[in-house]
Order: C-alpha cells, then sequence, then structure tokens
C-alpha cells in the first residue's frame, strides 16, 4: 500500500532535515577541530604577544616600516587589493590551476602506488624508473616544460601535478607493501578474489600513508603553484607576489605570503579531518 502524497511528503522533509543536520554536524566538527587547535590558550600565548610585538617594533622606527608592515597595514592593504587589484579573480584561476593539478596527480598515483606494492613483477620493473625520476626537484623541469607545453594552462598544470605525484606514489606503494600478510592471507581463505583484496584491503590498510602523502604533495604542488605562476602568468597569487617584487611592495608580498600560509594550513587540516573520519582503526585514533 503506498503511502499518501502528505506522509511521502513529509518523510522527504525528514530526510532532508537529517542531511542538513548531519552537513551542520560535520561543519561544525572540522571547524572545531582546526580552528579550535589555533585559537586554544597554549597557541595564543604565543600567538598574541607575537603579533604586538610585530605591530609596535614598526612604529617604534625599531625596523624599518617600509621592510615590516604591521599587522593592521596588511588588513589596509588586503581591503585594497580586495576593491582594486581584483584579488578575488586572481584566488580564483590560483585555485583552479592547483584543483586541475592535484585530481589529475592523486588519481594517478594512487592507482600506480598500489600496483607497484600489490605486483611484485611491476613493481621490481617500473619502480626503479620512478626512484630516479624523483628526486629531480620540480622547479628543474620549468625550462623543459615552457618548451615542450609552452605557457599556458598545460606546462601550470603540470608542474603542480609533479609535485604533488611522486609523494602520494611512494606513501601508497610504502603503505601497501607494509600490509600485515595476515589480513591478505585471511581474505584469501574466505575466498576473496584479487580485485577484492586490492580494494577492499590494501588499499584501506594504506590509506594513512596515502593521506600522509597528499598532504606532503599538496604543500610542494603549492609552492610549484606559485613557480609557474611567477613564470608565465597574468593571474594568480603567484604572479601579484612578483609584481610585488619587482615594485617593492612588501606590504603586497606579504599579504600574498599570508593568503599562500593560510591554504596550506587549510588544505592540511581538511586532510586531518578526512583522515580521521575513514582511518578510524588507527591506533593513534
Amino acid at each position: 500500500m503506498r503511502p499518501s502524497p502528505l506522509i511521502a511528503g513529509q518523510r522527504a522533509s525528514c530526510r532532508k532535515g537529517l542531511w542538513w543536520k548531519a552537513l551542520f554536524q560535520e561543519l561544525h566538527g572540522f571547524i572545531r577541530s582546526s580552528f579550535g587547535s589555533l585559537l586554544a590558550p597554549e597557541s595564543l600565548r604565543l600567538l598574541i604577544p607575537l603579533l604586538v610585538l610585530w605591530e609596535e617594533l614598526p612604529r617604534l622606527d625599531v625596523v624599518p616600516r617600509s621592510l615590516l608592515p604591521p599587522p593592521s597595514a596588511l588588513v589596509t592593504t588586503l581591503c585594497y587589493m580586495f576593491s582594486r587589484l581584483n584579488l578575488v579573480y586572481h584566488l580564483e584561476e590560483s585555485a583552479i590551476r592547483f584543483t586541475i593539478g592535484f585530481i589529475l596527480a592523486v588519481i594517478m598515483a594512487i592507482p600506480i602506488g598500489v600496483l607497484l606494492g600489490w605486483n611484485s613483477f611491476i613493481g621490481k620493473h617500473c619502480l626503479p624508473l620512478f626512484q630516479m625520476l624523483a628526486p629531480i626537484p620540480p622547479s628543474a623541469w620549468v625550462p623543459v616544460t615552457i618548451i615542450l607545453l609552452g605557457i599556458g594552462l598545460p606546462m601550470q598544470v603540470f608542474l603542480i601535478f609533479l609535485g604533488i605525484f611522486y609523494p602520494v606514489l611512494f606513501n601508497t606503494y610504502q603503505g601497501v607493501k607494509e600490509t600485515d600478510p595476515r589480513y591478505i592471507a585471511s581474505a584469501r581463505v574466505f575466498g576473496a578474489s584479487e580485485f577484492t583484496i586490492v580494494t577492499r584491503v590494501l588499499f584501506w590498510h594504506a590509506l594513512g600513508p596515502i593521506v600522509m602523502g597528499v598532504r606532503i604533495g599538496s604543500s610542494i604542488g603549492l609552492i610549484m603553484l606559485v613557480v609557474a605562476e611567477m613564470h608565465a602568468c597574468q593571474s594568480g597569487i603567484g604572479y601579484l607576489l612578483l609584481r610585488g617584487k619587482e615594485y617593492f611592495q612588501i606590504d603586497r608580498m606579504v599579504v600574498c605570503m599570508l593568503l599562500l600560509g593560510f591554504a596550506g594550513w587549510f588544505m592540511n587540516e581538511q586532510l586531518k579531518y578526512l583522515e580521521a573520519k575513514l582511518a578510524v582503526w588507527r591506533i593513534e585514533r
């Protein structure tokens, strides 16, 4: 017997309300875990005196104001960059470049890392190639990449991709190799296929190292974003940072650096929260 439209509508509204409630709880938990540590009394005991010292030293002419702008001047500069320099547009351009490179690196590095760790034959033949290429600093690829890909979006995405790819790849490989053989043997005893072992045992056991590799890679990818935008862009945070250097606008340079630092910190906190939600079986959890 079908429920009446009124009852069906009430059930749909209830499900929608539960969904929004769960989303709000997750958001509240993330804010509490990330900003809670930043605003903890132990952190504020150090942060507040440093901010006061930073504000007062230029005002007392202990250091030149042009070389060390106080926080109050940086707030004014930030507002000016939002209103006059279209800072939102530059942030969006940087976010698009980073997101494309990040997604490509993660969706390629994780399967390759799992494959290298799962299949010893493939690992013995392919791993040395990655181990030879990985020590090359990503910034050393800039001249070759400009020659091969030009100075457009593909070049920028490739440099970000390089910065993220290898940390994720090797951490995934290491996490798979460190899987307890007893877990694999138990899965085989219960008739699990190799695909099930890879997707249900190896991947989830390596999730902690994978998240750590993504955290390390995202920091390097942020560096490569700035390098790419300094070399071949007319937009983005790296471009604004380079312009500030050319015109000796240290206040704008510091604002760009603080925005990059906040972006790196925010991504790291997101990944930490994701790991805490997914890798709940880890001992330290």
